[in-house]
């Protein structure tokens, strides 16, 4: 048992390689598969630059070695070069996470005068009207592209992200083609996961069987005509688990690798962790030290102790830690539960009835609930 009062694996707790800073979840865009929560307007006060800074100093003592920036859109704060400045002097390895929307060539200069080592840029889509309308900015697809040609002019390593869903992945030819032409070196196809808005509008977001064997297919073919080419351009194809027979084995475990800290200071094992109903501390009145160690969010879902059957039993269960706890508490209502996505799962049916749902009767586009301040109040309100 640990001191937190939870239960844990009698194991030494390794170091959290990663950390993500939420700078904010302030953004100008509305995408409706937002990983930000749904009640975000509900958050406290953000941390402060000198706050943000003495996270990094500690994050770094405990081993962490790769930081990213990013959000909401981190490019709102305005100490964005001061944070990357202290970031560097500390000596992570950084990366900044954005929409492009509020770049410019200058702040992508100052950004590498201040040691930012990587910029990846987000799209809705291929097609100019449809990211558009995805990101609920009509100047969003033509700043992104002028965005990623600064980025690439600059010297960064051209890292582009393609969120993939129901409305997008039958153009994924289109996306790879836009990616070439960009000079990407590495493009993340990630097709949505289900965590925050993009849950609440899985109905309408959720592809086919059918559209990602296709999109994996065109995919693989892209792969061998770009190797064959001695292209530098890497594709990365990422399939969403509601369509896997075994769950991901989730951050690599519950407090195994990842630290992530929400721009009020929580600290959670995961971005999505916020929504259990688990107590989670913050660096306003923690250290990260005692966070990472010893405190009950953190040891709350270590190890295998804690695992009801069918887990407990599995001979799989060092290989996927039981799936995503978020996932197995927003299918389920208990965060203990087997990932419903596992076909050992009790609950294995939600995701059968989801994959119907994609195939047979998915929701209109018209019912998509759009990230924004006014929805997320009124989620607040309801909740």
């Amino acid at each position: 048992m640990n001191a937190s009062g939870s239960t844990c694996a009698d194991k030494p707790v390794g170091p959290p390689l990663w950390l993500l800073a939420e700078l904010t979840y302030r953004c100008p865009l509305q995408c409706p598969y937002c990983s930000n929560p749904v009640d975000f307007a509900r958050q406290g006060e953000e941390l402060s630059t000198a706050q943000w800074i003495e996270v990094f100093r500690q994050a770094r003592e405990l081993g962490a070695a790769q930081l990213g920036f990013s959000g909401g859109e981190p490019l709102v704060r305005q100490d964005l070069v001061e944070l990357i400045a202290a970031a560097r002097e500390l000596g992570y390895y950084t990366n900044l996470i954005t929409s492009g929307i509020g770049l410019t060539e200058e702040k992508v200069e100052a950004f590498a005068k201040a040691g930012l080592d990587h910029i990846q840029i987000s799209f809705q889509a291929a097609d100019e009207e449809l990211n558009n309308l995805l990101a609920g900015s009509g100047k969003a697809y033509q700043q992104k592209v002028a965005m990623a040609r600064a980025v690439k002019k600059h010297g960064y390593p051209m890292v582009l992200n393609f969120v993939t869903h129901r409305l997008n992945i039958d153009r994924i030819d289109q996306i790879i083609e836009l990616c070439i032409e960009l000079e990407a070196d590495f493009v993340e196809l990630a097709t949505c996961q289900f965590y925050g808005w993009a849950e609440l509008n899985r109905a309408g977001l959720l592809p086919s069987k059918e559209q990602l064997e296709r999109a994996e297919r065109i995919t693989n073919e892209y792969r061998e005509k770009l190797a064959a080419q001695n292209h530098p351009c890497k594709l990365i194809f990422v399939t969403p688990d509601y369509y896997e027979e075994r769950p991901k084995a989730c951050m690599n475990g519950w407090g195994s690798l990842f630290l992530d800290i929400t721009p009020d200071g929580t600290a959670l094992p995961c971005h999505s962790a916020r929504q259990l109903p688990v107590q989670f501390p913050n660096v306003k009145e923690h250290d990260l030290k005692y966070i990472w160690n010893e405190s009950f969010g953190f040891n709350r879902f270590r190890g295998y102790d804690w695992m009801p059957e069918p887990c407990r039993s599995c001979d799989e269960k060092e290989r996927d830690f039981g799936g995503c706890r978020c996932q197995a508490f927003m299918l389920t209502g208990d965060a203990s539960n087997a990932d419903p996505v596992c076909s050992k799962s009790e609950h294995h049916g939600i995701i059968l009835e989801a994959r119907r749902q994609a195939s047979e009767a998915p929701a209109p586009v018209e019912s998509l609930q759009y990230r924004n301040e006014k929805a997320s109040k009124i989620i607040c309100k309801s909740s």
